[in-house]
């Protein structure tokens, strides 16, 4: 479902000279349907870079990225956009969202962009914010004003609104508390059983453990002069 291939990135830093900075060569990552790859390494040493071109906020120099049948190396941004919408889900560590929107709108928005009723949207994103232990008082506020980890579980329950077949996870239990920590767990295998292929960086060893099948040390595509 991902299938990365000889992938290489730098950053050209045009504030101090135009220096190029090579930070990944040669990158191969696959992750099959129902499986999660975790990302291991150093701080620096790539994860969420690989992790950000997969989801097309980067481009690649070389190589390939697949998520399904698109090369998102090569995909216009219209099919990017698409891809997003309906395949590739993305939970990051930071909520983004236009302020004054209700939190029960912004976790139903993957749905509503896909044509689902907006009761039945409504409905899904209720469920999962209430799973999530997000007081039901909250849900016509904006998540802009909530608490960090408040605003972590609505982003969470956003990114598993629709049933995405691939997901990308950015350390999504940290700085939960066990409860939270267990809820997140529990969508993440069962996003699994049904089918996803999920890719994450998890600095969680105990998440790790117990949810991925195997792991990958992106240390390993350090371009050699670096």
């Amino acid at each position: 479902m991902i299938d990365v291939r000889g992938l290489g990135k730098s950053f050209t830093l045009h504030n101090q000279g135009s220096v190029v900075i090579p930070v990944m060569e040669g990158a191969e990552v696959t992750v099959r349907p129902g499986e999660c790859v975790g990302l291991i390494g150093a701080s620096g040493s790539g994860k969420s870079t690989l992790m950000r071109m997969i989801w097309g906020n980067y481009l690649a120099e070389s190589g390939s990225i697949r998520v399904g049948t698109l090369d998102v190396a090569t995909a216009e941004p219209r099919q990017i956009m698409a891809l997003r919408r309906q395949t590739l889900g993305y939970v990051s560590q930071f909520l983004r969202v236009v302020p004054r929107v209700p939190t029960l709108d912004v976790v139903a928005e993957p749905l509503r962009v896909l044509g689902v009723p907006v009761d039945a949207a409504r409905a899904r994103a209720a469920e999962l914010l209430a799973r999530l232990n997000i007081p039901e008082r909250l849900w016509t506020l904006s998540p802009t004003t909530f608490s960090g980890g408040e605003q972590q579980r609505v982003n969470i329950a956003r990114g598993f609104a629709h049933g995405y077949p691939a997901l990308l996870l950015d350390e999504p239990t940290a700085s939960l508390d066990a409860a939270n920590r267990e809820v997140v767990l529990c969508l993440i295998e069962e996003a699994k059983a049904r089918g996803a292929a999920i890719m994450g960086i998890f600095h969680d060893e105990g998440a790790r453990d117990r949810l991925c099948d195997r792991v990958v040390n992106v240390t390993a595509f350090t371009p050699k002069a670096a």
